[in-house]
């Protein structure tokens, strides 16, 4: 299961409506380029947003070993404005990483940057 599909697991399990906002844009040049396309997060960095009332959370997935690494992104100069925005805005935002501990089972950590 991927990391998105594990955050809107456990968004739903605590209680929100979640639902996945990166798409897939077939047209747009990779670093190196070529048009192969690419996932594109909203705003540069959310993944999935999760809503319940009087909240709105803003998730950027992936694997525990690229937290540090989300939290560069998130950030840096080319997401700083839109972060400053999503806050203003009053959302959450967070970064969920996911992996597997020494008994094989799921864990998960976030860290808040909002």
């Amino acid at each position: 299961m991927s990391p998105t599909q594990r955050a809107l697991e456990l968004a739903r399990e605590q209680g929100y409506r979640a639902a996945v906002v990166e798409k897939w844009n077939a047209f747009a040049p990779t670093p190196d380029g070529k048009r192969r396309g690419i996932r594109q997060d909203l705003f540069g960095f959310i993944d999935v947003i999760a809503i319940r009332e009087g909240e709105t959370l803003a998730i950027q997935a992936t694997s525990l070993g690229n937290v540090s690494d989300r939290v560069k992104k998130i950030t840096g100069e080319d997401c700083i404005a839109a972060l400053g925005d999503v806050r203003k805005a009053g959302w959450r935002v967070v970064i969920w990483g996911f992996g597997l501990n020494s008994k094989r089972r799921i864990v998960h950590r976030e860290v808040d940057v909002s």
